[in-house]
């Protein structure tokens, strides 16, 4: 059971975050694919910033602001009378902004690639934003939104540097399968990190394996 609950709060840390990503990312990426503001360079630049940023740099920020002292800590202190930074609410927080690129990017190429003409047809027609929304582009987005969703979940598997820094080491609440690999070298057990890294690299493969043979079947239907 101890081994198995490191590998148990990966996924439902992967679940969790890749959830939120898809509820936030959806909407963001759209607007960010249709917007026509100036600073739409600056806002794509800071929304990639975690892709070249070290995980470490990122988590230490988000733990000053998550931390006892910090504003968002000290707000969710005071409604929930509980600490934010180290647990699993933390590493979510932590987990969403590092992986937002990875959900963003392939979900707003997948808007600006549909085809304009079908969006105004559908509006000439009657239909509103929403409704050619809901029943045009997202379906003619559908590949992208997949990909986003599927390399967030993978990307969140194999966090380390941001989970370290705002969630430590603590068993059941946020020691997920990264950081028992670490321990596991640290104590010179390479056979039990050579289980974790195994069970990561079975699941990360065969997440990725199962959308290149989604997104290659849907190119040949088409």
């Amino acid at each position: 059971m101890v081994f198995l609950e490191p590998l148990w709060l990966t996924i439902k840390l992967s679940f969790v975050t890749t959830s939120l990503l898809i509820c936030v990312g959806i909407p963001f990426s759209y607007w960010l694919s249709a917007t026509g503001i100036r600073i739409k360079p600056a806002i794509e630049a800071v929304v990639a910033l975690p892709i070249v940023l070290p995980p470490t740099v990122l988590g230490f920020y988000l733990l000053i602001a998550i931390g006892s002292a910090g504003p968002v800590g000290r707000i969710y202190e005071s409604i929930f009378d509980a600490q934010l930074a180290f647990s699993f609410s933390g590493l979510v927080i932590g987990s969403f902004f590092y992986s937002f690129p990875f959900a963003v990017q392939p979900m707003q190429s997948a808007f600006e690639s549909v085809d304009r003409r079908l969006i105004e047809a559908s509006w000439t027609m009657g239909k509103s934003k929403l409704i050619t929304f809901v029943r045009i582009i997202l379906p003619l987005s559908k590949k992208g939104l997949i990909t986003g969703g599927v390399l967030s979940f993978a990307h969140t598997m194999g966090e380390f540097g941001v989970v370290l820094m705002l969630g430590g080491n603590i068993p059941g609440e946020t020691r997920v399968a990264s950081i028992a690999i670490y321990d596991e070298v640290q104590a010179l057990n390479y056979s039990g990190a050579n289980i974790f890294a195994l069970i990561l690299l079975f699941i990360s493969f065969s997440v990725l394996l199962a959308v290149f043979l989604y997104n290659r079947k849907a190119v040949r239907t088409v």
